[in-house]
């Protein structure tokens, strides 16, 4: 579950056919406030073997707040509110509750979901680079400046104007990949998707 929540939030990216990837990661952060999307993530482990699958739909509302479900094959749900991260596990019955502000830092999330103006927080944050053409898109490789952001990389593809997947490669060999269907910019979206109370009967874990 703290592996989902480290990638909770890397998926932004856009424009100008003649931009590079890193520019157009900077316009789309500038143009883009909401966003949905349905995902199937694959993760890896180092030694490449019993790759686990799953699928859901993930919104994010910047400055800080997002949504990450998990639908298949079980129920996992992340909600960012702004000011608290909860974590969901209902076969486990547990929520774990984090401070957003620690909690996202130089993470994944930060990208997606951090200030307007994200620019500067982007670079204060993270290392760009342009990763090339690959699978018939255009990646944008961003590492994090940090060593306790938990991860080593992490890649987003554009087709065009549109965000077509990402990879996160973690400190420990694991290597996971998203791919994003039916994804929509600046929709309007429901305050309350946003919002967590934890179920009556469920273990609240703080950190």
């Amino acid at each position: 579950m703290r592996k989902l929540w480290c990638v909770v939030a890397l998926l932004l990216v856009s424009q100008g056919a003649a931009a590079g990837a890193i520019e157009r990661l900077h316009q789309f952060l500038d143009s883009t406030r909401t966003l949905k999307a349905g995902f199937t993530q694959i993760v890896v482990a180092k030694n490449g073997k019993r790759p686990q699958q799953s699928s859901g739909v993930m919104i994010f509302v910047r400055p800080g707040k997002f949504r990450w479900q998990i639908e298949k094959p079980y129920s996992q749900l992340l909600v960012g509110d702004g000011e608290k991260i909860w974590i969901y596990d209902p076969d486990l019955r547990q929520v774990t509750v984090k401070k957003a502000g620690q909690a996202l830092g130089g993470t994944p999330a930060s990208l997606l979901a951090g200030e307007s103006g994200g620019k500067a927080t982007l670079e204060r944050n993270f290392t760009l680079r342009e990763a090339g053409e690959r699978e018939g898109l255009e990646w944008v490789e961003a590492s994090p400046k940090t060593q306790e952001s938990g991860f080593e990389k992490l890649r987003l593809g554009f087709a065009g104007s549109e965000l077509k997947a990402m990879e996160l490669f973690d400190n420990f060999g694991q290597t996971t990949s998203l791919h994003f269907e039916n994804l929509e910019r600046n929709p309007s979206i429901a305050p309350s998707l946003l919002r967590f109370t934890p179920p009556a009967g469920v273990d609240v874990i703080s950190e």
